[in-house]
């Protein structure tokens, strides 16, 4: 048995891009990260539904999952969510790529004579154990469950030691340096959530796959023991947190929350690459903040968007992740919330912070610890392609425009050598003859416009 514990806890004058106008051509979901797991956190005063998505990948068996919890969960705080709705909150939320496309500079040249300058604003566990054992090692089954396709079981202890023997005895692969993290735990008065993936359940159910685990509970301390995981990593590891709250954005507290570079503008071809250039990116700058930071990617009022990059979660999803006050009488919305609904119905009152954390035992030698604030300001890491007008005809400014193209696609090669660390020489190979679209030629012969460059 693998001891998951939380790697998911323990985953120019030509126009410029203002707004969020345009068109999402690529998204930097979790799945283009490994060893990431994913967690979804409703939270409201002391409430808290916690969501963990697992990224096992392996026969169910040996899949088995230890959480430290505040308090020993009742059947009815356990409960097994729908992944998809989770993937949907991922797509919603992750950074993306943009495009836009340069009008013909010869047009814009005659509105602005015309109309000004006009800019869009911007288990089954058998307890094979007896009472006696249990008692030796300090070990209490506090509750025993089976939800859907778990089996569950709340334990408690007196020791770490005892803890870790009776979790050996009982055919979890305990790492070396988990009993010391569980000790900290301890301390605190933590229970345990031990989860097996119950077999028969899982074919009577119909389910292929793990679906993510619930719980809910009441707690003043907010926040997600990381130091579980570590005990049983083999590197650094990819967490996705994705809080819903009513009144702000969720940032952490004992980490410096940094916000992913956003708004640059980057070459043509990053479009068929923009995996690599996610990847590649967020490495860079977890290297330059040191490593030991929480990146917001993306914070805003569900309420409405612009335009949404993924269909609007609806309510019952948003429901079935915890969001228990959306019916709530006389709830319409948090400060300053807007009242703009986006297409397809999405839900009032909720608004979304996404962070993502690349966490390893060197760099975070504690829980991550959050809280809520008031700011409801939007962000979201976005990156923006402007494909140059590639028209033909003469007109005043055209030279000028140009020349301008030119500028700004050294500009655009520029910033993606910063933000990834890529070679100029790699980004320039890769933008390619494109580079010389812009300098003026003469007119082409009406038979290149048919068949095109000759043949090299």
């Amino acid at each position: 048995m693998a001891v998951l514990g939380i790697s998911l806890l323990g985953a120019l004058s030509a126009p410029q891009a203002h707004s969020f106008c345009g068109f999402y051509v690529a998204r930097g979901d979790a799945k283009l990260f490994n060893k990431a797991s994913k967690v979804v956190l409703v939270r409201d005063q002391d409430h808290t539904v916690l969501t963990m998505a697992s990224d096992f990948k392996g026969d169910p068996k040996e899949f088995a999952l230890v959480v430290p919890v505040p308090a020993v969960l009742q059947r009815g705080q356990i409960h097994v969510g729908d992944p998809a709705a989770v993937d949907h909150l991922d797509a919603y939320t992750a950074p993306r790529l943009v495009e836009y496309f340069d009008p013909s500079p010869c047009q814009m040249r005659a509105e602005e004579k015309a109309m000004g300058n006009m800019r869009a604003a911007p288990m089954s566990q058998k307890a094979s154990a007896d009472a006696a054992r249990e008692r030796s090692l300090g070990v209490r089954i506090e509750a025993r469950y089976t939800v859907g396709e778990y089996d569950i079981l709340i334990l408690s202890a007196k020791q770490s030691s005892g803890l870790a023997t009776w979790l050996a005895e009982n055919g979890y692969n305990v790492p070396p340096r988990a009993e010391r993290v569980l000790s900290g735990y301890l301390k605190q008065g933590m229970k345990f959530f031990v989860a097996r993936v119950n077999l028969k359940e899982q074919t009577r159910l119909g389910f292929s796959y793990l679906r993510p685990i619930q719980m809910a509970f009441e707690s003043p301390k907010f926040g997600l023991p990381l130091r579980l995981g570590m005990a049983n990593a083999d590197g650094a590891q990819e967490l996705f947190v994705y809080a819903l709250t009513r009144n702000g954005r969720v940032e952490a507290t004992n980490y410096r929350t940094v916000r992913l570079s956003s708004d640059a503008e980057v070459p043509e071809f990053v479009k068929d690459e923009f995996g690599d250039f996610y990847r590649s990116m967020f490495r860079q700058q977890h290297r330059r903040e040191g490593g030991d930071v929480v990146f917001l990617e993306y914070a805003w009022d569900m309420a409405w968007c612009d335009p949404c990059a993924a269909d609007p979660m609806s309510r019952e999803e948003l429901k079935g992740l915890g969001v228990y006050w959306l019916d709530a009488p006389g709830d319409g919305g948090g400060p300053g919330a807007p009242r703009i609904a986006p297409p397809g119905g999405g839900a009032q009152n909720v608004f979304v912070t996404r962070l993502h954390v690349r966490y390893d035992e060197a760099h975070f030698p504690e829980d991550l610890v959050f809280h809520e604030t008031g700011d409801r300001e939007n962000f979201q890491g976005r990156f923006v392609i402007r494909h140059p007008w590639r028209g033909e005809g003469e007109c005043e400014g055209l030279d000028a425009y140009r020349t301008q193209v030119r500028a700004r696609r050294e500009k655009e090669a520029e910033t993606l050598a910063d933000l990834t660390g890529w070679s100029p020489e790699r980004i320039r190979r890769r933008m390619g003859g494109d580079a010389d679209w812009s300098t003026p030629q003469e007119p082409r012969p009406w038979w290149d416009r048919v068949w095109g460059s000759p043949v090299r």
